[in-house]
């Protein structure tokens, strides 16, 4: 059994992931850690890109190359990459990811100094090493109003509610957590389970860090542990979202399957009347106002209910969108 595994998911991201090894190879003792990538049918020829530079770099003793042979999204990806070794801690890394200096010795000192800590995380930042927010609370149905209308008299209101939380300097315990780089205790896993995999992507991060504090497990977030994250390596949602064009089935899906999950029809439902009555406080807000800025998607406003009578439906695949 190993001390640590790191797992990253590949798809059709292997410069990517060429570049988060790289920045692995002064943090890993071959004898007490593993890194597995796992390829999520990238179809492009990455395995061989990836087999390549192990063989170039000499890696072979710490990067193990998993062919998933089909994309089963974040959570099927990660659950084969578990699977697959034994382990006291796991470590699941983004493709879009560098993991700075001392990050992993940061994280597992962490997580071996408490045993109540099954969740460990850095401060995220970008390459200049600005902090992203990285740490929040659960969604709940009054934090999509806040979403939605994206007003600050509505977000000071509801200010208990708003999910994202102040970046700090200090260590400090979360209710969740980015899973772009988040480490995990075997014995969550034990636990709890694994990653859902009828989350084809998006919130299932959310949901399995639901399922450990309810297991009255810690997520601790340590901001000296510092881990670049470029964003949308695998998926255009970030970019899309940006630009409020519409984004991919996959995240109504998988939101609709969280409010169900953790509140019930009701709570899906008060999600959806909620956000889209923060919506129209949106609109009438552009309406009067040239500068502000509405942060929802095109056509969210009917794509909120996708699955709202069938919450358990299985994903449709993206590799399907066009047939469907």
């Amino acid at each position: 059994m190993f001390d640590l595994a790191i797992i990253i998911i590949n798809y059709k991201t292997p410069d990517l992931v060429t570049a988060v090894l790289k920045s692995l190879e002064t943090e890993i003792n071959p004898e007490t850690m593993q890194v597995i990538v796992v390829d999520n049918d990238s179809g492009d020829g990455s395995l061989d890109i990836l087999s390549h530079w192990v063989q170039q770099n000499r890696a072979a003793n710490w990067v193990r190359l998993i062919d998933a042979g089909q994309n089963t999204g974040f959570s099927g990806g990660n659950n084969i990459g578990i699977n697959s070794i034994k382990s006291k801690q796991y470590l699941l890394l983004n493709s879009d990811t560098v993991v700075r200096s001392g990050a992993i010795k940061l994280l597992t000192d962490g997580a071996n100094k408490d045993p109540k800590v099954g969740m460990v995380s850095p401060r995220l930042e970008w390459e200049d090493a600005t902090p992203q927010e990285s740490c929040f609370r659960f969604h709940t149905p009054m934090s999509e109003l806040i979403t939605s209308a994206s007003t600050s008299v509505i977000t000071k209101l509801f200010s208990k509610y708003v999910v994202p939380q102040p970046i700090v300097e200090q260590p400090d315990f979360y209710e969740w957590t980015s899973f772009a780089c988040v480490l995990i205790k075997a014995e969550v896993l034990e636990q709890i389970g694994l990653l859902d995999e009828e989350f084809f992507m998006y919130f299932e991060d959310v949901e399995f860090s639901y399922r450990a504090v309810k297991a009255d497990w810690k997520i601790l977030n340590i901001p000296h542990a510092h881990v670049v994250h470029l964003r949308g390596g695998s998926s255009p949602l970030k970019s899309q979202a940006k630009l409020r064009k519409r984004l991919p089935r996959y995240f109504y899906e998988s939101r609709t399957r969280y409010f169900y999950l953790l509140y019930g029809y009701g709570g899906l439902f008060a999600a959806n009347i909620l956000w889209s009555l923060g919506s129209v406080i949106a609109l009438v807000r552009s309406m009067f106002s040239k500068r502000y800025k509405s942060n929802i998607a095109e056509k969210q406003w009917r794509d909120i209910w996708i699955n709202f009578f069938t919450p358990n439906k299985p994903y449709i695949h993206p590799d399907f969108y066009a047939k469907t």
